[in-house]
């Protein structure tokens, strides 16, 4: 195969709209489709694993040596939203060497890079020392459904997974430990009154400003606290209030939205709990009550140093004149879920920059991409 077949499949794939239902696209079949027969005419086995109607992962096998074991190469088909971009979201364009369109950078070239490593290794006849599994899966940017359902699968195939690559993009730089995230709301109740005699009335708004002042002080003491050696220290923020009906009426209902980044071994239910009474005892002193409600949870990341997939990936990075050492990233991905739920060693690698994932003018830089297949072909051959 050509050095730029990685190229060919990715603006393939850009041409195809797999923006999330969430976000008003039509999901990923039309991608699905497209992997499910590039993979069949290159004789692989294909199968599907439904997660909801119309939405359903692609994994593609490639026979090892020893079918007792696997490796998995995943990444997500879905994209985010398109408004706002400046480019053509569903046009493949090339400048300076840079390929544009949604889903250029996150992950559609990670996922070109991944499927051109597996198809050359099927023409060369080359079989790995184990089973691997590229699997493309639904949902990543709104609820993970699809890698639960991948996880799922795991668990029901038998054999032993050995190691997982995720693709998002990192710069070429093999990512041991990702940050988790905890999203939660607060809402207060307090009570309303006339505005010309706010005595009688409780404002949520109040307690809801003391307790952003009391949480502006707990997240700039996390700063100062001792952080993970590849993350730095947890993080929190508020990100979203709303209160108030109209400006001659005391607030009785206010909420607040608040995201924490969590590090490896902590837990976040205890955490959690803390903001928990914070909160409570912040409403409480103004008269009002809070309650807290948990938007969203997603795991964190810490895979050893020592792990044989970390040792591969960093031995075939300085094969290509790439950085070998681990690094940590504030952001998650697909692999928390395959290390904590399926107990998989697990890395993030892949091509272009955070930076350009959901942006106006989203783009790859094609050598990094055609240098993420060539990463991904060594691993699965050099991986015992």
């Amino acid at each position: 195969m050509t050095a730029d077949f990685s190229h060919t499949l990715l603006a393939e794939l850009i041409a195809i709209n797999s923006v999330n239902p969430a976000y008003g696209g039509p999901g990923e079949a039309e991608v699905a489709a497209f992997l499910r027969d590039t993979l069949r005419t290159a004789g692989l086995e294909v199968f599907s694993q439904p997660v909801e109607p119309g939405r359903e992962n692609v994994v593609g096998v490639l026979p090892g040596r020893d079918r007792t074991r696997r490796v998995v190469l995943e990444a997500h088909m879905d994209t985010v939203g398109v408004e706002g971009m400046t480019v053509p979201p569903f046009e493949p364009t090339i400048r300076d060497g840079r390929l544009s369109g949604r889903g250029s950078c996150d992950t559609k070239g990670g996922l070109a890079a991944m499927l051109a490593a597996v198809l050359d290794l099927a023409a060369a006849g080359e079989p790995p020392a184990c089973d691997v599994w590229l699997a493309a899966v639904v949902d990543e940017e709104h609820a993970y459904r699809g890698v639960l359902a991948l996880v799922d699968g795991l668990a029901t195939a038998g054999g032993t997974t050995a190691a997982a690559i995720v693709a998002e993009p990192t710069g070429l730089r093999i990512v041991s430990a990702t940050k988790g995230v905890l999203r939660f709301r607060i809402h207060f109740a307090g009570r309303a009154a006339h505005s010309s005699r706010p005595w009688l009335g409780v404002s949520a708004i109040t307690a809801a400003a003391r307790l952003v002042l009391a949480l502006d002080q707990r997240h700039a003491e996390l700063a100062e606290a001792a952080g993970h050696p590849l993350l730095g220290p947890a993080t929190g923020s508020v990100g979203l209030i709303r209160g108030g009906v109209q400006v001659n009426i005391v607030p009785e209902r206010c909420e607040l939205a608040v995201d924490r980044r969590l590090l490896p071994g902590e837990e976040a239910d205890s955490v959690l709990s803390a903001y928990r009474d914070l909160a409570e005892s912040t409403a409480a002193a103004c008269g009002a009550t809070a309650t807290v409600q948990t938007l969203l949870l997603d795991e964190t990341l810490e895979t050893p140093l020592d792990a044989a997939v970390v040792r591969v990936a960093g031995a075939v990075c300085e094969t290509l004149g790439l950085p070998a050492e681990a690094i940590g990233v504030p952001y998650g991905s697909d692999a928390s879920k395959l290390s904590r739920r399926a107990g998989v060693p697990s890395i993030v690698f892949g091509p272009g920059s955070i930076d350009q994932a959901h942006a106006a003018e989203e783009s790859v830089p094609l050598e990094e991409v055609m240098i993420a297949a060539a990463f991904y072909r060594a691993f699965l051959l050099r991986f015992e």
